[in-house]
């Protein structure tokens, strides 16, 4: 009796031990397929991005934990604004979390990048951009586009890529340049966590976005460059 209820442990053991080998072999091979497909579409030279009519800046909180401003969050206005002044993108889709009334990503990006004089004209504002995904999806299905410019972090580019890819849509990474800071590994652990996931609800579990809507193209208007050559041009 004794040696049947050994072998019986040994063989769960030897089960769990495979099974947790296949879940980690798993693990790293989804984030290496992530990786693998993006990493060359990305670019951290923030005058080199581009050119594209549309860039999409994914919301964040721009305060962290502790009190003070959340760097990453300053490190993607200041390259959206950048890309803008560069004429690198011609508009801005700023896509956020509006869950309260205290709590509105999409207006704070839109408030800080008029600061640093983006012009109301160059910005629209998705206001259901909850995740990368949702705002990726609501990108081309309620915005109607086909090509952007990701704008954030080098470390959340390939699956923002990776899910762009998979909706369909032609995008390229631009890496918001950012300062080293404390903590940042935990971001990174937590993002190999969310690449894997992503995989799985592309396709496994065939997420859907949390809300949609009617279609709301964007309304590019040209940069004010531009519109003075149009000017000349039809002076002539």
């Amino acid at each position: 009796m004794q040696a049947l209820l050994w072998k019986t442990f040994k063989l769960l053991l030897m089960t769990l031990g495979a099974l947790l080998l296949l879940a980690l072999l798993l693990f790293v091979g989804a984030n290496l397929w992530v990786l693998g497909q993006t990493h060359s579409r990305i670019e951290r030279e923030l005058p080199l991005c581009g050119p594209d009519q549309v860039g999409i800046v994914f919301g964040t909180s721009h305060w962290t934990r502790s009190g003070v401003r959340n760097p990453h969050y300053e490190a993607r206005i200041n390259a959206a604004s950048r890309l803008i002044r560069l004429g690198r993108v011609e508009h801005l889709l700023l896509s956020g979390d509006n869950r309260t009334r205290q709590y509105n990503e999409p207006i704070t990006m839109w408030r800080d990048l008029r600061g640093q004089y983006v012009r109301d004209e160059d910005m629209t504002l998705d206001y259901a951009g909850f995740s990368t995904f949702d705002t990726l999806a609501r990108a081309r299905d309620v915005f109607g586009v086909d090509r952007v410019l990701l704008v954030t972090q080098s470390w959340h580019l390939p699956r923002a890529l990776f899910i762009a890819d998979a909706l369909g849509l032609e995008a390229r990474g631009c890496s918001a340049p950012s300062r080293p800071v404390a903590g940042l590994w935990r971001l990174q652990a937590r993002e190999w966590v969310a690449r894997a996931a992503t995989v799985g609800d592309l396709y496994l579990w065939g997420r859907e976005p949390y809300f949609l809507g009617p279609l709301e193209p964007l309304q590019i208007t040209p940069p004010a460059w531009r519109q003075l050559l149009e000017v000349e041009r039809d002076q002539r």
